[in-house]
């Protein structure tokens, strides 16, 4: 039978996955406009920055989600590590190329520019990732279910869109003045504020008691060919993560610069706004039914959503037909998304969600961000995409919108672990149902 979540885990999720992932959109998205628009126009510095701060989020992850295990603890690694998150963030509004100029005189501007943002991507990616990824995400392993998964990450698959909505209809106007200083100041605020709701709201599981296992043998213990045969289907699963990750990073570090320039759509507040709130509702409604059957039902319909978005978005000119095609391929990208994520959960042992949170890291991050912002990148050069700027009349390259058909040839890998996925007998697998800790952990 399906226990319900308490009003102050739910909360948490919301609070949590919200703001998190607002933290994100500015690490995933403006980061990369901050460098376009004020830095430099070579998409090269950005694919840069994407896999650096990938390999951070990735190590960090591993080592952060085993310590929370070690001291079964994850509270305090979410609020402290929110509130410093957000100051972090909070430091990108001293960076700029004349702030730079001034402290290197003697240097390439531009270039040290750039090292500096990547540097201080990489301080904002460890401590989000050990807040979020690592500490929260185990969090969520530890407060629900199978019989509540897809519910729980339908929520908190939408959150990452609502962040989307929250930066773009709030906050994009600023960066569109050049008020980058005020930008990266309010949004981090935002975040250390959450860190600080933490303290109040969170509860760790009573069921997660630290362990006395060695902890850099726990690091290595999800690397071991023993531990992959041993859950070889939750490697198969993340198998698939890592190749809609590869798909979705060819084209959505870039999203924002291509619909500006490439499309030449300048007020797209409104279209991502339409965009975000219609996939949403489509994505949790996907949600709730997929909760009530078996997942594997739905991963070749929604695959077929999401090939359908990128072909969409490959043909879409003018606001309305974009629009059109930016819902189906987010609304695919979401549910194909929340649905293996909470089949990852799933099989998830117990007592080791912390330790696996850095194993799906690899494959959530490290791999797909380290591949496809590349692959985008050179599929824009190589299509010699560019952008004449009407008053300076200087020729600046832009992404091409041959980055959807690149996605399209990668997810179809994704067919390949599925194949293995739909063979999966599930009456012969332990799964993480988490019942006794659900029923401690309710709170109304």
């Amino acid at each position: 039978m399906e226990r319900k979540l308490g009003s102050k885990i739910w909360l948490s999720l919301i609070i949590f996955g919200l703001f998190g992932q607002v933290a994100w959109v500015v690490e995933n998205m403006y980061f990369n406009v901050f460098m376009y628009k004020t830095v430099t126009f070579d998409l090269n510095a950005t694919a840069a920055m994407v896999a650096a701060s990938a390999v951070v989020a990735t190590v960090f992850t591993v080592f952060a989600g085993n310590l929370s295990d070690k001291l079964g603890k994850r509270k305090l690694f979410i609020s402290a590590g929110y509130i410093l998150w957000g100051f972090s963030l909070m430091v990108f509004a001293a960076i700029s190329v004349g702030n730079t100029q001034k402290m290197f005189p003697a240097a390439n501007a531009v270039v040290m520019t750039v090292v500096l943002i990547i540097i201080m991507d990489c301080v904002m990616t460890a401590l989000g990732s050990t807040a979020n990824d690592a500490a929260f995400n185990a969090w969520v392993t530890d407060v629900t279910n199978s019989k509540n998964r897809g519910k729980a990450e339908s929520v908190l698959s939408i959150m990452s869109v609502i962040a989307l909505l929250v930066v773009f209809g709030a906050f994009d106007g600023l960066t569109k003045q050049g008020k980058w200083k005020e930008f990266f100041l309010i949004l981090g605020s935002i975040t250390a504020a959450s860190g600080v709701l933490g303290l109040f709201l969170i509860k760790d599981s009573p069921a997660i008691k630290p362990k006395k296992t060695k902890y850099f043998k726990d690091v290595l213990y999800g690397f071991r060919l023993s531990t992959i045969k041993e859950n070889k289907y939750l490697y198969i699963i993340f198998a698939a993560m890592a190749i809609i990750g590869v798909a979705n990073n060819i084209y959505m570090p870039y999203l924002i610069v291509y619909i500006e320039f490439a499309l030449g759509i300048s007020d797209y507040s409104i279209l991502l706004g339409v965009v975000i709130l219609l996939s949403s509702a489509l994505s949790v409604i996907t949600g709730v039914i997929s909760d009530k059957y078996d997942r594997r039902k739905f991963f070749l319909p929604i695959l077929g959503v999401y090939i359908a978005g990128c072909l969409g978005m490959f043909f879409a000119v003018g606001m309305v037909f974009v629009s059109i095609a930016g819902i189906v391929l987010m609304t695919g990208n979401l549910a194909l998304a929340f649905i293996i994520a909470a089949s990852a959960r799933d099989l998830t042992p117990a007592d080791k969600s912390g330790l696996f949170q850095g194993i799906r890291m690899v494959f959530y991050v490290l791999i797909p961000m380290c591949v496809g912002p590349f692959i985008g990148s050179f599929i824009s050069r190589t299509s010699n995409a560019t952008y004449t700027d009407p008053v300076t009349f200087e020729v600046q390259p832009i992404p091409s919108r041959y980055m959807f058909i690149g996605a399209i040839a990668v997810v179809l890998f994704i067919l390949i672990p599925l194949f293995f996925i739909m063979k999966m007998d599930k009456s012969k697998l332990k799964l993480n149902d988490n019942t006794k800790q659900i029923s401690a952990t309710v709170e109304d």
